[in-house]
């Protein structure tokens, strides 16, 4: 009968409906205190007593109707979408029919003053209002629950069943405005209370569940599909937890932020988002020295190199906010530089923003932009990074990660740069291919320079700083946008080894530790950051499967394709020799490296240059390994020349 229902042209119509107009809903509500008017007097002329007399009709029946209407046009109870009545509607009512009633008794008195008759009875009065308040909010009641129970039946079934883990009120306002969403994405079956205190109570009509059984147990119980996280008191820990159980029985896991934070709370589904990987990284929240860094920055110009690249345009988004002078933006891809000129445009700043399409290869353009806006700090963000392509192209990193450094480097020497923030990575440590060695030797610049600027007493006040940190989330490169695509794609994901161990952070928190290391330091330090624990990639690739509802090797395959040239199974943070200290910051460290002589250093990095002008590979990286002796190639072409073999004088 309903399947019957439901394919008859009325009710698809009924459907199909949309909101219905004001001026209905108003005709509707004085429709109804009509009905309410006549009944309140037959009830009354049934005690033997008259609500009004019949020769005063027609003095009550329009003024009845005028206060009314006025009332409601106070309070506005017309304006409500009924399917979506909740109590503040009541609320409105209430007060538009007591308000009503206490203007028909104060018309009443003025009439009997002038004229010494009642046109109404006073307590016919408010038992009219009784009755008007009730009918009005039931019909309200009656249509809401018509739409709920039967029109969107049909709809209801194809929702995800979801369970709200809170009971607080961020979740009841969740709740809420998940409820009354249209079209809905969730049907709501329960909530789950944290510390089980509500044992056999409700909230929305809905069962309050105790924690006392695993999640995962009370999600089968109840049917549900979906876990949204809307407990603003759980900590990190508690919240992998939950989704690590959710995950391992193939149950969604959405979070939530805070109601207070929504910009548009009309528009619930795009705040219910599914919980992304990187809310999985075991670490605290960074928290920042706002302070010192916006002494570093505040009414400075700053020169961003790499600046379209994924660290170098976060950086420029956190330095516009500490109030720059002038954002210097460089990178040689012209493109990504466009789009993030325009992004940043639309940030509301006093900073002078300029885009410079340049190589930092070029010495000659890298000095006239220093002779043009004289930078007080610079943050060194151009690099080569990939490193299989560095493998094949050794020449390259040398051009742009040694030659690009040395070259942005003395020139703020040259120019007297307040601070040299350098942008480096952990594969700088013990390296094992091209592109880490590369970043290696530019780190040993960069520190050496500073040690020899020191020792000869140089005038140049430019404070060298290094930051060294893992892979970063989200990065150009990096495996979660490829494992997203490969996900998308139906797989299968390529894992290059097993037992392959990486450490990671989000690009913000590596852009935020940069920002805060440059403004600590004092020159000549590697910072190293807090990664948080080490993540198993296999293990973060099965996340990802089922973070995106999948289970895997059965709907997306993880395929094992070996390990790419030089890539190593562990990355390091600090080389066997190093140790470090501690800073105010507990997430970042000092990595205590040996210095290296400048003079001999310099001039094996300037033959270094000139042989990497000859493109011949191998003959590089034997120069390479001299420089940086740790530098044991792995995976590679070059695994030969692991020896300590030196190149000829």
């Amino acid at each position: 009968m309903e399947h019957t229902l439901n394919n008859t042209k009325l009710w698809q119509t009924i459907h199909n409906l949309g909101y219905l107009p004001r001026w209905i809903i108003l005709l509707l509500d004085l429709l109804v205190i009509t009905v309410t008017g006549i009944l309140s007097y037959v009830i009354i002329y049934r005690t033997g007593i008259l609500y009004v007399k019949p020769k005063l009709y027609v003095v009550s029946i329009p003024v009845y109707l005028f206060v009314s209407l006025f009332t409601f046009r106070v309070f506005r109870t017309y304006s409500g979408i009924i399917r979506h009545s909740s109590y503040i509607d009541a609320v409105k009512i209430f007060f538009s029919q007591f308000t009503a009633a206490f203007l028909l008794l104060t018309f009443n008195t003025i009439y009997k003053y002038f004229t010494g008759h009642l046109v109404y009875l006073s307590i016919g009065i408010l038992i009219n209002a009784i009755f008007s308040f009730s009918c009005l909010f039931l019909y309200r009641v009656l249509v809401k629950q018509f739409f709920e129970n039967y029109l969107y039946s049909s709809r209801n079934n194809q929702l995800v069943k979801a369970i709200i883990y809170g009971t607080d009120a961020n979740a009841i306002a969740v709740a809420n405005a998940l409820k009354s969403e249209m079209p809905g994405r969730f049907k709501l079956v329960g909530f789950i209370d944290k510390f089980s205190q509500n044992k056999s109570k409700m909230i929305l009509g809905l069962p309050i569940l105790q924690h006392k059984k695993r999640t995962s147990t009370l999600m089968r119980v109840f049917g549900a599909h979906a876990l949204i996280l809307a407990d603003k008191s759980l900590t990190k820990e508690e919240k992998l937890n939950i989704v690590d159980e959710c995950l391992e029985f193939s149950y969604k896991v959405y979070t939530v932020p805070l109601v207070s934070d929504w910009e548009d709370q009309k528009e619930i589904s795009k705040k219910i988002k599914n919980f992304q990987i990187q809310d999985l990284l075991e670490r605290k929240p960074i928290v920042l020295d706002n302070n010192s860094i916006s002494h570093q920055l505040k009414g400075k110009k700053v020169l961003i190199t790499g600046a379209a690249g994924s660290i170098g345009s976060e950086i420029v988004r956190q330095v516009i906010q500490f109030n720059p002078k002038k954002v210097i933006m460089l990178d040689q891809a012209e493109t990504p530089l466009h789009h993030l000129r325009l992004e940043v445009e639309k940030i509301r700043t006093d900073a002078q923003l300029f885009s410079v399409i340049s190589d930092v290869r070029n010495k000659g353009m890298m000095e006239s932009v220093f002779e043009r806006f004289k930078p007080d700090v610079v943050y060194h963000a151009a690099a080569y990074k990939h490193v299989p392509l560095m493998e094949e192209n050794p020449s390259q990193a040398i051009f742009v990660n040694v030659l690009g450094t040395k070259t942005i480097a003395d020139l703020a020497c040259k120019y007297n740069t307040g601070s040299f923030v350098m942008v480096s990575t952990d594969k700088a440590v013990n390296p094992s291919n091209v592109m880490g060695a590369s970043k290696r030797i530019a780190e040993k610049y960069v520190q050496s320079l500073q040690n020899h600027l020191r020792a000869t007493g140089s005038e140049c006040g430019t404070k060298f700083i290094t930051t060294r940190f893992g892979n970063v989330l989200g990065s150009n490169g990096s495996v979660v946008p490829l494992f997203t695509k490969q996900i998308e794609e139906g797989g299968p994901i390529t894992l290059t080894h097993p037992d392959i161990i990486r450490y990671f952070m989000t690009i913000p928190e590596a852009c935020q530790l940069v920002l805060e290391a440059g403004s600590m330091g004092k020159g000549g330090e590697i910072y190293i950051f807090d990664m948080g624990k080490p993540v198993k990639i296999i293990d973060l690739a099965k996340k990802m499967i089922r973070l995106a509802g999948f289970v895997p090797d059965k709907d997306i395959e993880i395929k094992i394709v070996g390990l790419r040239p030089g890539e190593k199974l562990y990355e390091e943070l600090l080389n066997d020799t190093s140790k470090t200290l501690p800073t105010h910051n507990e997430k970042i460290m000092i990595a205590r490296e040996i210095y290296e002589e400048f003079n001999e250093l310099q001039a094996n990095i300037d033959e270094l240059i000139v042989l990497a002008n000859t493109y011949s590979p191998h003959e590089i990286v034997l120069l390479m390994k001299r420089i940086v002796p740790e530098f044991i190639s792995m995976n590679s072409i070059y695994n030969d020349y692991n020896s300590n073999i030196a190149v000829k004088e």
